[in-house]
Formats: structure tokens, sequence, C-alpha cells
């Protein structure tokens, strides 16, 4: 039934994953060679800003987005699967597998930069990346309730 409490968590992993293609994921400032550049990474791009904001450089990072819709696309399916409780399960493991690789798609891209630019400091995580981790909780809870009703109905069926 769509009205289940996990239900509540997978549309949050939709709404989470629209986050993270909304808002910016990343942000690096140098300060230290006398100009003050800064990288910002969104889903779709990777800029490089002078101190006046304007775009230096970008380049395409299409992947993450890809990875953000697919990720928001497995939990919306997964909401109308309420019928199968293992394919529903299913789908949220496949999601959370990318997920996983999100984050470390993500993970790779600023550690790629920050090697590149050589800056002492790692940069700060804006809320696309936090929004995330918390769609990763969101669907280990759906998930979990998934499992619960799941053998919740086998007891069920074993008592008649």
């Amino acid at each position: 039934m769509i009205q289940r409490i996990q239900t509540i968590f997978l549309f949050l992993v939709v709404v989470a994953m629209g986050v993270t293609i909304g808002l910016p994921i990343w942000e690096q400032t140098l300060t230290g060679s006398g100009t003050e550049d800064s990288w910002n990474l969104t889903a779709f791009t990777l800029s490089n800003l002078n101190p006046a904001g304007e775009v230096i450089q970008s380049s395409s990072k299409w992947y993450i987005a890809a990875l953000a819709s697919f990720g928001g696309l497995l939990a919306l399916v997964s909401i109308f699967q309420y019928a199968n409780r293992t394919r529903q399960m299913m789908f949220n493991m496949i999601n959370s597998l990318v997920m996983v690789v999100l984050v470390a798609a993500i993970f790779l891209t600023t550690n790629g930069i920050n090697t590149a630019i050589g800056a002492e400091t790692n940069g700060a995580y804006q809320p696309g990346f936090w929004a995330v981790l918390i769609a990763m909780v969101c669907n280990m809870l759906a998930n979990r309730f998934i499992r619960k009703d799941e053998m919740l109905v086998r007891s069920i069926d074993r008592i008649r």
C-alpha cells in the first residue's frame, strides 16, 4: 500500500536526489596564490571562477547528474512496487549501489581537482553532497520497513 512508512522514506530519497541535482555539491577556494580563484561543482558542471564571479573555465560532469537522476527514478519506481515487496527490496538494493557509486564519483572528482590545483585543504561539501547521504539513510530505512512488512506477512501465513 502506498500509505506505508517506507513510501515516505522513498519519497524523501526522490526529493534528496532532486536536491543533489539542483544545489551545489562542492566548493574550493584558493587564497594562497594571490588570486582568489574558486572551484564549484554542481551535478552538471565543474566551474573555475575568478574573484569577480566570472567563469574562467568549465567542464561537464554529466555523470553525477545521471547517477542522481537514476537514483531518484529507481526510488520512484520502487514506491509503486508495493504489491511485490521482494522486487521493491531489489530496487532499493540497486539504488543503494547507485548512491554509493555517486558518492565515490563525487569524491574522486573533488580529490582529482584538489590534486590538480595543488590545494592544501579539501574544500567544503555543500548541501547537494549531504543530500546524497541523507538519501542513502532514507533508502536503508525504507528497506528495513519493507523487510519488516515481509516478515510480518510470512509469520501470518505460517499461523494459518
